[in-house]
């Protein structure tokens, strides 16, 4: 008996400067939703099992990458800029686009082929 077997193509996609350094990506976008969410770089930090350094750095390097400012103090805690926010939702925009015409491509080209 033959199963039919079914792939599915999968990506991961990221920003980097010309140096080839890491602007933005899943990574960031989950760190900017956990302090977005708690209101809380050490929050965060605790959430996603990162050091408050590490976590701080990142944040740090992606904002002078972009020449924009990601998380501001709020009182005791932390909040997302406006251009964060808009990054996260352009983000997340730029990544369905990209599945759905990965999927497309896939679909078209190999999956015929190796789909059995």
């Amino acid at each position: 008996m033959v199963v039919k077997k079914h792939f599915v193509i999968r990506s991961k996609i990221w920003i980097e400067d010309d140096h080839g350094n890491v602007v933005f990506g899943d990574g960031r976008y989950r760190i900017l939703d956990a302090v977005d969410r708690l209101s809380s770089l050490q929050g965060a930090a605790l959430e996603l099992k990162m050091s408050y350094r590490a976590l701080w750095g990142r944040v740090k390097a992606s904002e002078e990458r972009l020449g924009q400012t990601l998380v501001e103090r709020q009182g005791r805690g932390s909040r997302l800029t406006p251009f964060a926010r808009k990054l996260m939702i352009q983000f997340r925009e730029l990544q369905g686009r990209i599945h759905h015409e990965s999927d497309a491509v896939y679909s078209s080209l190999i999956s015929n082929y190796i789909d059995q």
